[in-house]
């Protein structure tokens, strides 16, 4: 008998028992509680994850939050923001991430929303493009390097955006390697550990600097993705979790 197939809400009621999907096998790690911690304060902003399992295993989720309060660096109120939407190897193929889309869309039209809108790019790290041009998104905006501002309209209303100001964002940061971070995501954490451990190596001071709300990414970070990214001298190094063979491999052509 096949694996029955069923769609989780998290909540503050079962998020201790249903997890939030990422980082499931390590609850006692570092980037766990953090997660779980931010989760805490993000559901009474109205921040939501719905599971699907195959019988007792997860298969995809996405988490999606209202626009006023997303740590995506995008101006959209009156929009609901996915934050991740994610399908692991085996759960491709099977319609998951258009049932996950569905389900959002639906809270968007519930909730008298504008439309649900989502930031990817075609490098690591974020969603690509092709699963929401197929389900009806449309692109609205891109920023460097790579990402796209993609919207599925439900009603009229001012279009979301991202700032232009992403070389003035990354200059702020000033001279130096500069880590900047916040816990929306449970792989943080062993991110910013890895890259001040691969700089300091080669004795270049690493700064971390933590944005401790929505407002401020949006306001701060330099880059869409939000919650990551690598300054150094007043320009974006990454913006994205990689590890220390990829960071050593990175660090020897920027830096020489």
């Amino acid at each position: 008998m096949a694996n029955q197939v069923r769609m989780v809400t998290v909540d503050g009621s079962n998020v201790e028992s249903e997890g939030f999907f990422c980082y499931k096998s390590k609850p006692k790690s570092e980037g766990y509680q953090r997660k779980l911690s931010w989760l805490e304060e993000r559901m009474e902003e109205g921040l939501k994850i719905k599971i699907i399992y195959e019988g007792k295993r997860s298969m995809a989720f996405i988490e999606y939050i209202p626009g006023e309060y997303t740590w995506r660096v995008v101006d959209a109120p009156g929009y609901l923001v996915i934050h991740c939407l994610w399908v692991v190897g085996k759960g491709k193929g099977k319609g998951y991430g258009k049932q996950l889309l569905d389900a959002c869309l639906q809270d968007a039209r519930e909730m008298g929303k504008l439309g649900v809108v989502m930031v990817s790019s075609s490098g690591n790290w974020l969603a690509n493009e092709k699963v929401f041009l197929k389900n009806g998104f449309e692109v609205v905006g891109e920023a460097p390097p790579s990402f796209k501002l993609l919207l599925k309209k439900i009603a009229d209303g001012p279009l979301p955006a991202f700032p232009q100001d992403w070389g003035e964002r990354a200059a702020r940061f000033g001279k130096g390697m500069t880590v900047v971070y916040a816990d929306q995501c449970p792989y943080i954490p062993d991110a910013v550990n890895q890259a001040r451990e691969v700089f300091e190596a080669r004795g270049i001071p690493t700064e971390a600097i933590k944005l401790e709300n929505s407002a401020e990414v949006r306001d701060k970070s330099p880059s869409p993705y939000g919650i990551f990214g690598i300054v150094y001298n007043g320009e974006l190094f990454t913006y994205h979790y990689i590890g220390k063979r990829e960071l050593r491999i990175l660090d020897e052509e920027i830096l020489g």
